[in-house]
């Protein structure tokens, strides 16, 4: 199959830029499919290093520090208006781009959702999805595929609209290869995301405190925008690159993310997860779908549920963790749920929609989840 790829306009399509999820996604999604054989056009900043056939530059950094001068995305992480120049150049850039290399029937991906409507209204020969439907996004592309059933439902119903037949739920995916599996941690908790309020830090910080545990805190922001002081058994170690974070995850005792909000996916979890961290989560979003209460972390709704989980969270089978997340959240065990549904799409397009015949169906395994055994 054929794909043009709308990377995020305000990043860089490249391993290091871990503080946007976006950007991870659309890197390693072009790996996975890349890999698989399909033909692959990456459209986005000149420096993105990106597995494809042809990676086409529509932002350049100039543009960026034209509309954010002095911008500092290891410390301010990926921001920007839609409306700006860089949004403004990108969608320009990309239609013009995409005219030249398009076949009719190709894909498009638009990554960053309705920001990239303008380039999928240029091309209404081409089959416009957007991937990664967020928690605030409007359903606004023909086609939508969501992280989580979580957040299928919350757009669904904050757009008051019925399910659509040919949207679907796919899972984020993972390079397994960049997370190492390590049976014996060490003494401490972490975190790792965005240092905000809603991500639920004091309560990290907290429960952290009643178990006696250091906690380490990854990522952008800084502690002290979410609470007075700062306690001595907290680390804060900034923003960190794919290495660090995997030697941060495969060491700790458990990770954990008490988020306020319904996260669309929680990719860190899973992350930690693959290195067999057990994870202590709130009980909603897409925590409910990819964390098995009681065998792969525990989640929680009060802080003496937090307290009790941070006490017995070392109870947990690792090896059991990091099964559930190769086997689930994997490249490989992805890939071939994407090219089901970009099949469907394609047979939906051009051979006569729901009732189309598929005589050569040999299974209906796309959406079969691998739970470890019963003990």
């Amino acid at each position: 199959m054929r794909f043009h790829v709308l990377a995020v306009p305000i990043s860089i399509t490249r391993k290091d830029f871990t503080v946007c999820s976006t950007t991870i996604l659309v890197l390693d999604w072009c790996k996975m499919m890349h890999a698989r054989g399909h033909t692959i056009y990456h459209y986005g900043h000149e420096d993105s290093e990106v597995d494809c056939i042809e990676s086409i530059p529509v932002v350049f950094e100039k543009d960026i520090q034209q509309t954010y001068p002095g911008r500092n995305w290891k410390r301010d992480g990926v921001h920007g208006s839609t409306e700006d120049h860089v949004h403004q150049a990108f969608n320009i850039r990309a239609i013009h781009e995409i005219q030249s290399r398009k076949q009719s029937g190709d894909f498009l991906l638009c990554f960053w959702g309705f920001s990239h409507k303008p380039v999928a209204n240029a091309h209404p020969d081409l089959i416009a999805v957007d991937p990664t439907v967020g928690i605030d996004h409007p359903v606004s592309l023909p086609y939508s595929i969501f992280a989580s059933y979580s957040v299928m439902n919350r757009v669904y119903g904050k757009s008051n609209i019925d399910p659509r037949w040919y949207d679907a739920v796919i899972p984020h995916f993972f390079d397994v290869n960049q997370f190492e599996f390590n049976p014996t941690p060490k003494d401490y908790f972490l975190y790792i995301g965005r240092i905000i309020p809603s991500k639920g830090i004091n309560i990290a910080i907290d429960l952290a405190k009643a178990a006696g545990m250091k906690i380490v805190i990854a990522g952008t922001g800084n502690v002290r925008g979410c609470k007075d002081d700062v306690p001595d058994h907290v680390i804060e170690m900034g923003s960190v690159n794919v290495e660090q974070r995997c030697e941060l995850m495969k060491n700790a005792k458990a990770f954990i993310a008490p988020s306020h909000y319904c996260e669309p996916f929680g990719m860190a979890v899973v992350e930690a997860m693959l290195c067999g961290t057990p994870v202590i989560t709130t009980d909603w979003g897409g925590f409910a779908e990819t964390v098995l209460h009681g065998v792969t972390g525990y989640r929680c709704r009060t802080q003496e549920q937090f307290n009790w989980a941070a006490n017995n969270i070392g109870s947990l089978n690792r090896q059991t963790c990091r099964d559930w997340a190769v086997n689930n959240y994997s490249m490989e065990r992805i890939a071939p749920m994407f090219e089901e549904y970009f099949d469907t799409l394609s047979k939906v397009s051009n051979s006569g929609g729901f009732y189309f015949d598929n005589t050569t169906r040999t299974e209906l395994d796309w959406m079969v989840r691998q739970y470890p055994p019963s003990s």
